[in-house]
């Protein structure tokens, strides 16, 4: 069963609140899509205008802007590189010619954030069931699944470094994690456990949960700024 857009949108924005520590209880209508131009390109970037402000995945905005996004318990934090100088441009190219090239390849980095950005939205989904006991068929966390296993397929083939190889197991990681713990939700529901899947505080005191989203912040990081790196939330 596919999950309608518009669930899907508010899914991801919820989860991206719920990751920089906010909650909201308003509803919202229908969202429309909108194009994304930046200095004059169009990008390939979706925008949704919900009840007339404008949303963009956060990610998707770091790529474009070449930032880093850091998430903290209690914000968000969006770091975008002032314009370089002449000195500045000549002290980078100074660097890059004195450097060999290492690092995550941008292929990967793109598929590693579609990655991310399902996990997240699935992950989302699986909270706002448990914090609000909504009613689900069994069949949407399949989808989630099917949709995250397609994107690490394209991110094994887009991988062609050394570091790309490296983090493409932390990925997998990730996704295992998340999926065992999707299933022993999905299993609690149908048995009636009550404790952890319709009260809230269980998302508070689920240490497999903090776990896969420590592992996700920090493999965001890694990926945005294309350096490799390990985490042991990750393993």
């Amino acid at each position: 069963m596919q999950i309608p857009v518009t669930i899907r949108w508010i899914v991801l924005f919820g989860s991206i609140l719920f990751s920089a520590g906010y909650s909201s209880a308003q509803g919202t209508s229908s969202p429309t899509s909108k194009i994304l131009v930046v200095n004059g390109k169009k990008v390939d970037a979706e925008v949704k205008d919900i009840q007339g402000r404008s949303y963009v995945d956060v990610e998707t905005l770091a790529q474009i802007t070449n930032a880093v996004v850091t998430v903290e318990p209690n914000r968000i934090v969006l770091t975008i590189p002032a314009p370089n100088s002449a000195a500045g441009n000549a002290a980078v190219a100074t660097n890059a010619a004195s450097q060999p090239p290492e690092g995550l390849s941008r292929d990967f980095a793109s598929a590693g954030v579609s990655t991310l950005a399902d996990m997240r939205e699935w992950r989302g989904a699986i909270s706002m069931m448990i914090t609000y006991g909504l009613v689900v068929s069994a069949s949407w966390s399949s989808d989630y699944h099917d949709r995250v296993e397609a994107d690490l397929a394209q991110a094994a083939v887009a991988a062609t470094t050394d570091s790309d190889q490296n983090a493409l197991p932390l990925l997998r990681n990730e996704f295992d994690k998340l999926n065992s713990w999707a299933n022993d939700v999905l299993a609690a529901r149908q048995s009636l456990n009550g404790a952890k899947t319709v009260d809230p505080n269980a998302l508070k005191n689920d240490p497999s949960l903090a776990k896969i989203t420590d592992c996700s912040r920090f493999l965001n990081g890694m990926i945005v700024s294309r350096v490799f790196s390990d985490n042991a939330s990750c393993h």
